[in-house]
């Protein structure tokens, strides 16, 4: 896609590698997962979180449920299955960015 240039994406060769990087020094890590002891709606994020999401297949291994400082649920109508992986991920990362004064004013105003 176009706008996949826009995105700064650091892959790490495995979650302990991901952990030792300088950047996890500040912010929290938030986990979104079917086994939340919150709602998206009730948190309240703070610049610096990363927002981690599992595989839609098998969801986050124990390791990262256990490092996470909050695990958040998108609460969904009764009969609704869930979310797949992408959309939850848009979801989370506007109301993120929108808690944290980060969403453009206008359109086509980049987020600095």
């Amino acid at each position: 896609m176009d706008y996949g240039r826009q995105a700064d994406v650091v892959r790490h060769d495995s979650w302990s590698a991901f952990r030792a990087d300088p950047e996890r020094d500040t912010g929290r890590l938030i986990l979104f997962t079917t086994r939340a002891t919150a709602f998206l709606q009730d948190f309240r994020f703070a610049p610096g979180d990363t927002l981690l999401f599992g595989r839609e297949s098998a969801g986050a291994p124990e390791e990262v449920h256990s490092a996470a400082a909050a695990r958040l649920a998108i609460p969904l109508a009764p009969e609704a299955r869930s979310l797949n992986v992408v959309t939850s991920a848009g979801i989370a990362l506007w109301e993120a960015l929108r808690q944290t004064s980060r969403l453009p004013q206008r359109v086509g105003q980049p987020i600095t």
